[in-house]
């Protein structure tokens, strides 16, 4: 059994990244499964999670002494497949078995997902609400748990995130982190075009939560605000400013890429790119 602690090397982590771009373009590629777009623009945020900032332990996955990562935005799952692939819960090689049939790694994660996966998300909204339980839960049994969950833009047109943040700060779970990957594009559009959030770090500041907004592309950023998420009475958010698409040039803040699947010629474009030709 292993507990993975924080690592500090900003340039590894920015290597990180990189790699797990390019198995995210390789895995869609391969098995035709969207949201490549919606996965980029978040990969800083859960590398500088689990590399920096989770305690988890990919031998005993459901070790009580786990802190608890929640994915809002579902749709993202192959980012979290991927990360959890290369932090040791299962072997790299099968992200290829994504959304084929009977296999664990879905779309969306579902019931029987793979280890290191804590919650189902094929509906959007609801894994924060999930979190507050569980944390409040974890400040009765008076455990040391922390609860990260990540949120999308669109998803924050859903009324439960709303109550769900009341009743957080309300509840003081300062054992409660959320992270929301504002890359100002959704399946239909601009978000911010389609439901007012903006200002959206005075919403969250209004309703008990000590709030930090980032670039959320750049890591550095990313495992600076991380680290403050112990050292406050209250639930934190991080508002973190992304590109959809990010760090592939021709699919940066272009929405066919919510859906569209890339081409073997456009899979090697990215190799080329990323330094892996």
């Amino acid at each position: 059994m292993s507990e993975l602690l924080p690592s500090s090397d900003l340039g590894e982590l920015k290597n990180t990244c990189r790699h797990i771009r390019y198995k995210l373009v390789e895995v869609s590629s391969q098995t035709k499964t969207p949201h490549l777009a919606s996965c980029l623009s978040a990969v800083e945020l859960l590398v500088g999670l689990y590399w920096t900032r989770l305690i988890h332990f990919p031998d005993a996955p459901t070790h009580p002494d786990r802190d608890y990562f929640l994915l809002g935005k579902g749709h993202a799952a192959s980012l979290l497949y991927t990360v959890l692939a290369y932090r040791g819960f299962f072997d790299v090689s099968r992200l290829l078995e994504h959304g084929s049939d009977d296999s664990p790694f879905e779309e969306h994660p579902g019931i029987n997902a793979p280890a290191g996966v804590e919650a189902v998300s094929g509906s959007l909204g609801h894994a924060l609400s999930i979190a507050v339980g569980m944390a409040k839960a974890a400040k009765i049994k008076r455990l040391a748990n922390h609860f990260f969950v990540l949120l999308g833009d669109g998803e924050l047109n859903e009324g439960t995130i709303w109550e769900a943040a009341m009743v957080g700060a309300a509840n003081n779970l300062n054992n409660l982190t959320v992270m929301i990957d504002f890359n100002k594009l959704q399946g239909t559009g601009r978000s911010c075009e389609i439901l007012a959030l903006e200002p959206l770090e005075q919403k969250f500041m209004a309703f008990g939560w000590c709030v930090h907004r980032i670039n959320g592309n750049n890591i550095t950023e990313v495992v600076a605000a991380l680290g403050t998420t112990d050292k406050t009475a209250r639930p934190v958010a991080i508002i973190a400013d992304t590109i959809k698409g990010a760090g592939v040039s021709f699919m940066e803040d272009d929405n066919n890429w919510h859906y569209r699947i890339p081409t073997q010629e456009e899979f090697i474009d990215v190799a080329d790119e990323l330094g892996f030709a």
